[in-house]
């Protein structure tokens, strides 16, 4: 009979996502995840598989995360939509420019170092993206039906370019751009959106 695990592997997934995050994909080896979690390569390995299996979890896991937390942010009613968009665009300048670590996101990350050459890394990071261009087109559909966006506006093309700005306010600010010059991206993309 099979031993009881002595560990918390919600915490361990934690751990080593934090780890990814950190140094990345190549960076990291497995004796690093061995260090930061405490556990042996047995266990390691019989409770996540290899170093690739445990970051595909990690990674699969952080982008599921991703697209709750900015669900939750974007669904609404269609009265305060433009306000909740604005908000999710602002909040993300916002916390780039407060990354001192210049870490910035695991997804951006992962598939920047990984999608070219990892098809897994590049279906779950096509999966996030498309999920998160379908939150992002409901609000602006929302906006729209609210009478805060121009409603002959094509909604899906505004929420690629707001996707787009979002995802490039994070790679700017990894590069090492001002907080003064992350909000002000924010705050021009937003201006530009056509109003009713």
């Amino acid at each position: 009979m099979a031993r009881p695990r002595s560990f918390d592997e919600d915490q361990v997934l934690r751990t080593v996502r934090d780890r990814f995050w950190s140094t990345g994909y190549a960076g990291t080896s497995v004796d690093d995840i061995l260090r930061d979690t405490g556990l042996g390569k047995g266990s390691l390995y019989g409770a996540f598989g290899d170093k690739h299996q445990l970051f595909l979890r990690a990674f699969q896991e952080y982008c599921d995360g991703l697209v709750r937390a900015v669900g939750s942010r974007l669904e609404g009613p269609d009265e305060g939509a433009l306000e909740r968009l604005s908000g999710q665009v602002r909040e993300i300048a916002a916390a780039t420019a407060s990354d001192t670590s210049l870490r910035g996101c695991l997804l951006a990350n992962g598939a920047a170092e990984l999608s070219g050459r990892d098809a897994e890394v590049h279906a779950i990071a096509r999966r996030t993206f498309a999920a998160l261009a379908e939150l992002f087109t409901a609000c602006v559909a929302a906006a729209q039906r609210a009478g805060d966006i121009d409603p002959h506006a094509d909604a899906a093309r505004l929420a690629d370019l707001l996707l787009a700005v979002v995802r490039g306010i994070e790679a700017l600010g990894k590069g090492g751009s001002s907080p003064e010059s992350l909000h002000a991206i924010a705050d021009t993309a937003l201006a530009l959106l056509p109003r009713s």
